[in-house]
């Protein structure tokens, strides 16, 4: 037990300069730490900012609240026709760019300058037009085998 307390005085040394190269290897660098001491600055402020808009926000309402009251059947009409107006003005502009384009597009695909999409648009007319003229053929194939039937069952007609 004795021997455990009473250890060698070199023993001691070596441990403490081990446990100091330790920590001297994990402490931070020069541009480690000012990236830390500007992250606590920056949260620090932003913390601070926070509460006063916060602050401001709450003694706002408190004082203004009595007048908001008061003021609200004229508020309510006028905030109803303000919001109309401006959806109307949007959707009006919406569609109004949109038939532009459109239009835009059109042009320039008539015209033969060849738009983003025109080849999906041709491809599209030629199937089209290739199942048209199946379905002619198909058509005209399935009517004279008809026409035949109808002969058999009526022989004067």
């Amino acid at each position: 037990m004795a021997d455990q307390s009473q250890r060698p005085q070199h023993a001691r040394a070596s441990n403490t300069r081990s446990f100091l190269h330790k920590l001297q290897l994990h402490s931070p660098n020069s541009t480690q730490l000012v990236g830390f001491m500007t992250l606590v600055i920056s949260g620090s402020i932003l913390l601070l900012l926070t509460g006063l808009t916060l602050t401001i926000t709450v003694l706002g309402l408190i004082f203004f609240t009595p007048l908001i009251l008061i003021s609200s059947p004229i508020w309510v009409p006028v905030g109803t026709i303000i919001f109309l107006v401006i959806a109307g003005f949007l959707s009006f502009s919406g569609f109004g760019i949109g038939a532009v384009a459109v239009i835009s597009w059109l042009y320039r695909y008539f015209r033969g300058f060849h738009p983003p999409g025109s080849d999906r648009v041709d491809y599209a007319r030629s199937r089209i037009a290739d199942t048209a003229s199946h379905m002619k053929d198909y058509a005209r194939e399935y009517g004279d085998y008809w026409h035949g039937k109808t002969k058999d069952a009526a022989p004067g007609a």
